[in-house]
């Protein structure tokens, strides 16, 4: 009979097809109570009348009476079938779960089963498993509060569509009717398996009381630890009841309580029943039936006895336990843990060193993953619903990460060293429990022949496992072995079974134990599933979120912190196949906790490391050149003998004296620091990646990407930029910083293994953009903006002057200081650093800003060329003609404003000039070999060449700061200012007219005191020295744009300019001549700085004696100082 009933098989399918009916029942509850969630029909407050309806006649609706109220269903029929399908068709599945379970138990019950937890375990466990979860199902289906509304809508919808009821639908509004008292109906239901299931629960008092002893005696016991008895090290841990040693105690708790409320009659006449029901009272205050629903049971215990008649006294144990938790419960298991956290801690630091010893202390591993996760589990269950205790510090833990860490680590252990243990049990399985199977089988003197066939079988499959099978990758499955073992317990556990396996506990023991050792070989994440699956925490976010900040706050925590994302990895396993919309909202969640605690991690560390950096960047600061005045006046002043200051004044330190030490004990702030980086970035050598739901988790590139968006932030800091005072930090301050932050940060690689290179070359590529990724102004929009709205500016109002002998502007001697020497800004050194900063990116940028100013200008001069173009037509025809050129002169108007206009292009194209002379010394520093094929490119094109092509290679030689005869940008910014309107022969005609209109105007410098060339600066006050550089620029761009001849226009401006300064040399008015020797000495600066021009060229049109005594003149005036 017992063959026939298959009451193994059932077991297995009806556990596993009820967990699938929890979870859904806990899915839809979850799903109603949430109004983002909720079906919109339900919200709507049209639809209120007819629910109430349905809830009101439920199961008996009235479809014809009550065609009033249900009228919006009718109208939306088919999109409520549509919603509610899934949750009507979930109901119906409980319904027939329930069939299913009356059916097994009442032939369970039939066929007199015999139930020990220590002989027949899987068969006893599976037994206790189908009574537990078929009782959660029923109470979780009493906490969805919509049920009647969803069952009672969707068949009216269905009554509307087909015209006919479902045909699930009268029992299932029986059943949902019959479970309004769930308890009440269920002890109804299991009186007849009282028998049954008592003797399960009371074989338990060979296990829990047991497991249920406190730290002390686990302390006493040496529990879990492989040094406490050194000469039985490489023994196998094994004991009678294997499987039983990692039981998790919340299933027990779970069997024990809801057992005995389903069948509480032997409380009352069995001693060791109410003995182990007590026990289990005072465990804690919740068990949980599912996820995140719990059950108060001594509330429920207390409402279920309440009103029956001889219970009184378990009412009294009831309150006597909860009282009991209530006071003690907290302490145990905060002891409970404090010993698990070091016996954890001793087994992986001996596994770790010794991983041979996974095979024999196999069973440690286990229990102690075990023992772990129900004091995590308990701690969470009782975090959210703490009671009023004296010391709620009990239910709160900040070293929860160092627990979490090592059951990750022992995970961890064992997957890295399975083929240990593969080899190890292969062995044990073959050599071993084969024999003393066998020996076990031919001592048994009766035995039927489906039996018989079954314990041959586990002989001759465990007799064939071969090493060879192992080293040749084949995978094992002893699948078919277990589930044939769980077959032979459910045949001799019948009441009139021929071998009855209570007498063969030999047996029982030999099978239970190689069990194991079969899991060893093809089950490791079964197993280890079953033993630290802790994925109740998905469902616990803010207990979860509490445990990480409060082990966050404690420093010897820190390094232990990536236990909490990687324990997210682990919460895809739990998921149910029959309820896929869980696991949708799993994986956000999952993936939500994981970024958080990361993110904080990666926040923290790089707050650290920033610290640190910053320290290091201030003692950096500390040894900059102009920190030394101090000391070297100090240095002269006692070698003079001057007096020595006043005891008041206090000597300053000088750097480096924050590394003298006079004692080891005295900790700094930045040792403590350096500890704090040490703990956390030990944490990232947990793991380089993890998965979490199919999505890859690189804990090391949240750092970097912490570290990137923060650096951004303050190196745009660290510039000092403000808009209001226009003050910014020398750009050599400013790389030198820089520098120091990046020598600090390169340590980090010493911590853990991250790509700092590549995150320094993100960060700095992004400040030679306009905007960096997070859409911030960076160091080049602030030096850019800097130079233009200060240095430039205030060079073209004359205050700043460009001085070509020093390379770099300077101030000018005037009344109104400015706030910032403009050398400490422009030498040959700070562009250097300028070009260091920000790159060939960001004075290509610097450029595009420096040409839009210019074609400014530009624009400006057509328009004063076209006033003034009638005479300027007529002055170019007679430009030799010198009294008609007088009379045209003075009919000519914005002389002065053209020169200004001219001379403020010079002025900034100067400055262009003077970045790309840095750039090109930096290029040559970093990539020399990539300098040189561009120089050779660049020498290599004639002037006859394609200009299209000659644009393109200038384009390369000028991003890479080498001096051209044509100046790529400028082209381009000249060739965007034509307008649609203009044609080429008017654009020709304005740029020929100009540099006449230029030529014509020279003669009005002579009366400007400013004109004055200094021979200390190599160039005038006025920075009309400058205009040789914007004529040659200019000129060399607008007949590039415009296709002519450049050189040929250049001849023509230089005859119309000799022509009119020669006409200044004969006027006899001192005012007007005063400086006319330093206007010619402008036609010699564009000849020497034009590279179409020659010396032979100008002298053919002015005489070089002029040149000659020009210069003799104004360095006659030069003031020599002796010194």
């Amino acid at each position: 009979m017992a063959y026939q009933q298959k009451l193994a098989e059932k077991l297995l399918v009806l556990n596993d097809r009820g967990q699938g009916v929890l979870i859904r029942m806990n899915h839809i509850k979850k799903t109603y109570a949430d109004p983002n969630r909720r079906p919109s029909f339900l919200t709507e407050k049209s639809m209120e009348s007819a629910v109430k309806y349905i809830n009101r006649k439920f199961p008996n609706i009235d479809f014809r009476g009550g065609s009033q109220q249900l009228s919006l269903i009718q109208k939306q029929k088919s999109a409520v079938l549509e919603v509610l399908s899934s949750f009507y068709e979930s109901f119906v599945d409980v319904m027939e779960f329930r069939d299913h379970v009356y059916e097994l138990l009442n032939t369970i019950d039939a066929c007199q089963c015999y139930f020990n937890i220590v002989v027949n375990f899987d068969f006893t466990k599976n037994y206790l498993d189908l009574i537990t979860t078929y009782a959660s199902v029923i109470l979780m289906l009493s906490r969805i509060d919509d049920k009647k509304a969803i069952v009672g809508m969707y068949n009216c919808a269905h009554e509307f569509s087909n015209g006919c009821s479902d045909p699930s639908y009268p029992r299932l509004g029986q059943m949902i009717v019959e479970y309004e008292h769930p308890l009440k109906k269920l002890t109804e239901e299991f009186g007849p398996h009282t028998k049954a299931v008592t003797e399960a629960l009371l074989s338990l008092q060979r296990v829990y009381p047991r497991r249920n002893l406190p730290a002390e005696q686990w302390r006493s016991a040496q529990l879990l630890s492989l040094l406490g008895t050194p000469t039985n090290l490489l023994s196998p841990a094994s004991c009678d009841t294997m499987a039983c040693e990692y039981l998790p105690m919340e299933v027990m708790e779970r069997w024990i309580i809801l057992g005995f409320l389903l069948c509480y009659n032997s409380l009352n006449t069995n001693t060791a029943s109410q003995e182990l029901w007590k026990m289990a009272l005072r465990s804690g205050l919740y068990i949980t039936l599912t996820r995140d629903e719990v059950l108060n049971i001594h509330k429920l215990s207390e409402e279920h006895f309440d009103g029956m008649k001889g219970y009184n006294k378990r009412i009294a144990d009831i309150k006597e336990c909860k009282e009991h938790t209530i006071i003690n419960c907290g302490g145990v298991h905060r002891e409970k843990r404090l010993f698990l956290r070091n016996a954890l801690k001793e087994l992986t630091k001996v596994l770790e060193d010794e991983p041979a010893l996974l095979g024999p202390k196999a069973l440690f591993v286990f229990m102690a993953l075990s023992f772990s996760r129900d004091e995590v589990l308990w701690l969470v269950r009782h975090s959210e619903n703490i009671p009023k205790t004296k010391t709620p510090e009990d239910y709160s833990d900040s070293h929860m990460a160092e627990l979490l860490f090592y059951m990750e680590r022992l995970r961890a252990l064992l997957n890295r060293y399975n083929y240990i243990l593969q080899r190890y049990h292969l062995q044990y399985l073959s050599q071993f429990d084969a024999l003393i199977l066998n020996d076990t089988i031919q001592s048994i003197y009766v035995c039927p022949e489906e039996e018989s066939v079954l314990m041959t079988s586990f002989v001759s499959a465990l007799s064939a496992l071969t090493l060879k099978q192992l080293d040749s990758g084949e995978e094992f499955d002893l699948r078919a072995l277990r589930l044939d073992w769980l077959r032979l317990q459910a045949y001799t556990s019948v009441g009139k079974a021929t071998l009855a396996l209570k007498d063969f506990p030999d047996l029982a023991k030999i099978m239970n134990m190689t069990q194991f050792h079969t899991k060893m070989m093809d089950s490791m994440e079964e197993l280890l599933q079953e033993t630290a699956e802790l994925s109740i925490l998905c469902f616990y976010p803010r207990v979860f979120e509490k445990m990480f900040s409060q082990s966050s706050e404690d420093s010897s925590m820190q390094r232990y912190l990536m236990a909490f994302p990687m324990v997210c990895a682990r919460f895809s396993q739990s998921t149910h196949h029959m309820c896929p919309e869980e696991m949708v909202l799993m994986e956000k969640q999952s993936l939500k906790l994981c970024v958080k605690f990361l993110e904080e991690i990666a926040e923290h560390t790089c707050s650290v490391v920033l610290e640190i950096s910053a320290e290091q960047s201030n003692l950096h600061e500390q040894l900059l050149p102009k920190h030394c005045a101090e000391t070297i006046s100090a240095a002269r002043n006692k070698k003079m003998k001057k007096p020595v200051p006043k005891k008041g004044e206090v000597p300053k330190e000088k750097p480096g004296t924050e590394s003298h030490r006079k004692d080891r004990a005295v900790v700094t702030n930045m040792d403590k620091m350096h500890l704090t980086l040490t703990e956390l970035c030990t944490s990232y050598s947990m793991c380089s990646d993890f998965t979490v739901f199919k999505h890859i988790i690189v804990p090391s590139e949240f750092l970097i990407s912490q570290l990137e968006h923060r650096l951004s932030k303050i190196f745009v800091r660290m510039a000092n930029y403000n808009p209001n005072t226009q003050d910014i930090l020398r750009p050599s301050e400013l790389l030198s910083g820089i520098h120091a932050y990046i020598t600090s940060l390169n340590t980090l690689s010493r911590y853990i293994n991250v790509d700092i290179p590549r995150l320094l070359r993100s960060v700095l590529l992004q400040q030679t953009q306009p905007l960096d990724s997070q859409g911030v102004q960076t160091i080049t929009t602030l030096y850019t903006n800097w130079y233009l709205e200060c240095l430039l500016r205030q060079a073209s109002s004359s205050l700043i002057a460009h001085c070509p002998t020093m390379h770099c502007f300077i101030n000018q001697n005037v009344e109104n200081e400015q706030n910032f020497k403009a050398e400490e800004f422009s030498d040959i050194c700070e562009l250097r650093a300028l070009a260091e900063l920000i790159g060939p990116y960001g004075l290509k940028f610097l450029g595009e800003n420096l040409m839009w100013h210019i074609t400014s200008q530009v624009g400006e001069l057509k328009k004063l060329v076209f006033e003034n173009m009638d005479v300027l037509v007529q002055m170019k025809a007679n430009f030799d003609k010198p009294e008609m050129m007088s009379s045209l002169q003075k009919r000519l108007t914005g002389c002065e404003s053209v020169l200004k206009r001219m001379t403020i292009i010079g002025v900034i194209l100067s400055f262009r000039t003077m970045t790309l002379e840095a750039l090109e010394e930096v290029m040559q520093k970093h990539c020399p070999f990539l300098m040189g094929p561009i120089e050779s490119l660049r020498n290599f094109m004639a002037t006859d060449s394609d200009i299209k092509v000659a644009i393109s290679v200038y384009e390369l030689a000028s991003a890479a700061g080498l001096h051209c005869n044509i100046d790529p940008a400028l082209v381009t910014a000249i060739a965007n200012l034509r307008t649609d309107n203009s044609s080429t022969e008017e654009e020709y005609k304005i740029s020929c007219l100009l540099l006449v209109y230029i030529a014509v105007s020279l003669p009005t410098l002579a009366v400007d005191p400013a004109t004055f060339y200094s021979r200390e600066h190599g160039g005038h006050q006025n920075n009309v020295h400058c205009l040789a550089t914007a004529i040659n620029h200019l000129s060399a761009a607008m007949f590039t744009v415009q296709n002519k001849n450049i050189e040929q226009h250049l001849r023509e401006f230089l005859q119309v300019a000799s022509s009119t300064l020669l006409q200044l040399g004969q006027n006899v008015d001192k005012v007007e001549v005063k400086n006319r020797d330093s206007v010619y000495l402008l036609l010699d600066m564009i000849v020497e700085e034009s590279p179409f021009l020659s010396q032979d060229v100008l002298e053919s049109c002015f005489p070089y004696v002029l040149l000659r005594n020009a210069y003799r003149e104004v360095h006659r005036t030069f003031i020599h100082t002796m010194g």
